[in-house]
């Protein structure tokens, strides 16, 4: 899978001298370019939305399936590994513990204020023992206000305060005295990708679906993945498919 991103971000087709990809920084946050968006589309087609509704249970009736009792055509699951793996028990116990199975790892974001408009919105730093964030992303290019500095901290291990603590001194270091405002850790990131993996298919049974960037495909866990696998899905939903959710 390395590899693989290897060759398809570095030696695949891209447009000009630009390579394989092209790296976008978008000036909204992703809740405004992805699900808001998405959401507004749907509406305008004519599809139903509905928030704050988790589903309880997903069950297989004739030709029909049950969401909560509503009848389906066919349905995606379009949630967290866990999610789908709870709502698949009862249909695929095998899909369903190959997805409960997977590991996870967590990703920590330090805000901080006070900082120096950078060269570039995003830069990479050295990294150590005691310097544990990857990138910094300077807000005030990116829609933020001036000072704001986000420190990404992948794969991280180590409590919320420890990782505070050491990215302020990795600033530091830096010469930039910066003040902490916020650390987000988000403990189920992304799914851990480790050799020999066995990621759950975006088949679990006939008319039932599931996608994300968890689910079996060429990359990690990344929102290239989930999309790959959205697009997978909806290309295999029967044209006679009324609804699916």
């Amino acid at each position: 899978m390395f590899l693989r991103v290897l060759h398809d971000s570095l030696f695949g087709r891209g447009h000009g001298a630009w390579g394989g990809s092209n790296l976008l920084l978008p000036r909204q946050d992703l809740g405004r370019v992805f699900p808001i968006a998405a959401q507004a589309w749907l509406q305008a087609e004519g599809a139903q939305v509905r928030s704050g509704a988790r589903v309880q249970r997903v069950a297989r009736d004739g030709a029909a399936w049950l969401v909560d009792g509503e009848a389906f055509d066919e349905v995606v699951l379009a949630c967290p590994a866990p999610e789908a793996a709870r709502l698949a028990r009862d249909v695929h116990a095998a899909w369903s513990a190959m997805a409960d199975a997977l590991a996870f790892e967590a990703i920590a974001t330090v805000y901080v204020t006070g900082g120096p408009r950078l060269p570039l919105p995003m830069l990479a730093l050295r990294t150590g023992p005691d310097a544990p964030a990857q990138f910094v992303f300077d807000r005030s290019q990116l829609g933020g206000r001036d000072g704001l500095l986000a420190f990404v901290v992948s794969a991280s291990e180590r409590e919320r305060e420890a990782i505070e603590m050491q990215v302020l001194l990795q600033a530091r270091a830096l010469g930039w005295n910066v003040q902490p405002l916020q650390t987000v850790v988000e403990k189920r990131a992304t799914f851990a990708c480790t050799p020999n993996l066995r990621r759950p298919g975006i088949a679990i049974a006939p008319g039932l679906w599931a996608c994300g960037d968890y689910v079996e495909g060429p990359y990690p866990a990344t929102l290239e993945g989930a999309v790959r696998a959205g697009l997978q899905v909806a290309a295999a939903l029967t044209p006679s498919s009324r609804t699916a959710r």
